[in-house]
């Protein structure tokens, strides 16, 4: 099987939004009148993102999943995608598996593949996604004020729990592993919340690499600080207090990575808009700390005291 016959049997869909068609040397794109384009990309690299044993649909599901997370932290629509697929072989039960889960995830965001590009070499998957929002509504990390609420979507720190599973620090019950692998594995995207978040939240960002490390982003570009709440944040880890000790725990809710996530702000007068737009998305959404105007980022443990523990987020050269 060619270059071209593996993009016609695996990645070849009619495309609505790029009147071209998948196959010339450019997509054309146009927003709908009075929205911009938001555009985001990244790479998931075997062995430094997922582990070669992973389910290819998975994969397929999580390569997109991960764009979608960042639409959804700039409260955008998805309209598009390319693919760059780095392969050491043409695989065809690989091939058909990882689109599958690929394809179900884009239909169930009307996500269009619109172009994209093959090659041999080490296993590589990179996508750029397109989405539009309304001119001048997108959530930005450079919103947040002082006495903002901080909130957090759904559950952090599984994803974690499943990488110290898989090193062999951890030992989790059968069915814990098998829960937290699969939030590791394949991310639910809040694409839903972060639309529902425009005109309401004034800062967001999604987590991908922990918590502290991605709000510190908001806090950097904002030009604030924070106070945390851990007895907020702790019971956000879905495998629930057992799975393992409390420094682990947070470890893994605070620093742990792959959480997909979204970290948002909001002034306090908007509590019940912003538990509206939980409930509109079907996403459960948590308070867990304020905005401060003095910088720097101050965990308070479950009696108020400071947290002297320093939890560093995930860092690709550090």
């Amino acid at each position: 099987m060619g270059e071209f016959d593996l993009i016609s049997r695996y990645f070849h869909r009619p495309a609505r939004r790029n009147p071209l068609g998948v196959g010339d040397d450019c997509a054309l794109l146009a927003p709908a009148p009075g929205r911009q384009l938001a555009v985001s990309c990244d790479m998931l690299v075997e062995g430094r993102h997922f582990l070669s044993t992973v389910d290819p649909a998975r994969l397929g599901h999580k390569a997109l999943a991960v764009n979608l997370s960042d639409l959804a932290a700039c409260g955008a629509a998805p309209l598009a995608f390319t693919l760059a697929l780095s392969l050491p072989s043409a695989d065809e039960t690989w091939l058909a598996g990882f689109a599958r889960g690929m394809w179900a995830l884009a239909d169930a965001h009307a996500c269009e593949l619109v172009g994209g590009d093959t090659t041999r070499g080490p296993l590589n998957v990179c996508i750029t996604v397109f989405g539009e929002v309304p001119a001048g509504q997108a959530l930005l990390r450079s919103g947040a004020r002082a006495g903002d609420d901080v909130w957090v979507s759904g559950s952090l720190g599984d994803a974690r729990l499943a990488l110290e599973a898989f090193r062999g620090t951890l030992a989790l019950p059968a069915d814990t592993f098998a829960a937290a692998r699969a939030r590791m594995e394949t991310p639910t995207p809040r694409v839903a919340l972060g639309r529902a978040l425009r005109g309401i939240a004034s800062s967001a960002v999604d987590l991908s690499d922990g918590l502290l490390g991605d709000l510190g982003h908001v806090l950097a570009a904002s030009g604030v600080g924070a106070t945390l709440h851990t007895a907020a944040i702790l019971p956000l880890l879905a495998a629930g207090p057992s799975a393992c000790d409390a420094a682990w725990a947070l470890t893994c809710v605070l620093a742990g990575g792959d959480d997909y996530e979204l970290a948002f702000t909001a002034p306090p007068g908007r509590h019940d808009a912003v538990e509206a737009a939980g409930r509109a998305s079907e996403t459960p959404v948590t308070r867990i700390g304020r905005i401060d105007a003095t910088p720097g980022l101050r965990l308070l443990a479950a009696d108020g005291s400071p947290l002297q523990q320093r939890f560093d987020g995930f860092d690709h050269f550090a």
